[in-house]
């Protein structure tokens, strides 16, 4: 068997027998690509290579053009463990060498957050007259009201608003399904939106069920969104990310006293240790409640 078919096998067996997300998929199979590049390139097989082998590996792509940071690494090392498993279930090997090179450490960073009025300020610099302003002014609302990752704001269909019941349906990692409430000034613009913006971008002749529309009717791509946010950031004199929206999301509704297992679950992250990095209090609030509360102050 060609590492050509190794490789198409591999991503047949994470779609149907793991049951990946198509961005999982993507990245398994692109590190499994390059490793095999790597090892024809140095006359090694995937069937003998050992766990020095694949330490080797790593160290050739973190000492590369383009340094690697810790995630991007840990991305390399679960797909070749996910590849390597491939090869012990179809019998081609009898161990994972993979599985005893040590994940790299994560440094969990506070994420960057905008205050509430500069939220109102980036959303009120979006000009809400034409048919794609409005389509920016309800996706970028969305984002912030439900807390919701850009690759999820892609996926989203019509069928997925129940605007009366002011629910989402989101389908996020690992194709999980979440139920996330909605807003009111997000319902409004979206309403908007789905009443004098969408039907102007619809397309006879490319029909979609996707929420949000591009100028030739398709479905707004992840870099159609970044693209959109970007202009409008700059606009209001802002430094943010569409993924700052999140961030802002989540610390907002923890400031306001929300129970951090509900952001986890508004969220849809799997282990709240991850919910967490919200629960940070800059060094100013700190030095106040300390002044204010400490016997000591």
């Amino acid at each position: 068997m060609s590492l050509h078919e190794i490789l198409d096998r591999f991503q047949d067996y994470l779609i149907v027998e793991l049951r990946l997300a198509r961005r999982s998929v993507e990245t398994y199979v692109r590190e499994s690509a390059f490793f095999l590049d790597y090892l024809e390139e140095n006359e090694l097989s995937p069937l003998t290579i050992d766990t020095t082998g694949v330490i080797r590996y790593l160290i050739y792509r973190q000492t590369g053009k383009r340094e690697l940071d810790q995630r991007t690494i840990a991305k390399v090392v679960s797909s070749l463990r996910s590849f390597f498993q491939y090869l012990v279930v179809t019998k081609l090997r009898v161990d994972n060498p993979g599985l005893l090179v040590e994940m790299p450490k994560m440094e969990h960073r506070v994420p960057g957050v905008l205050r509430v009025e500069e939220v109102e300020q980036l959303l009120a610099n979006i000009d809400t007259d034409t048919p794609f302003g409005l389509r920016d002014r309800a996706l970028f609302e969305l984002i912030y009201s439900c807390g919701l990752r850009i690759s999820e704001a892609v996926e989203l269909s019509v069928r997925s608003l129940f605007l009366k019941e002011g629910i989402i349906r989101v389908r996020g990692k690992g194709n999980k399904e979440r139920l996330v409430p909605i807003g009111g000034e997000a319902i409004r613009w979206l309403e908007l939106y789905l009443e004098a913006g969408r039907p102007q971008l619809v397309r006879p002749q490319r029909r979609t069920d996707r929420l949000f529309l591009n100028h030739l009717g398709g479905g707004l791509s992840r870099k159609g969104m970044w693209k959109r946010f970007r202009e409008i950031a700059g606009r209001s004199g802002i430094a943010a990310k569409v993924h700052t929206l999140r961030h802002s999301f989540a610390t907002h509704l923890l400031e306001g006293g929300a129970d951090l297992r509900a952001v986890q679950e508004l969220l849809g992250h799997s282990d709240i240790s991850t919910t967490q990095i919200y629960t940070h209090i800059d060094k100013e609030e700190l030095q106040t409640y300390h002044h204010d509360f400490h016997p000591r102050g």
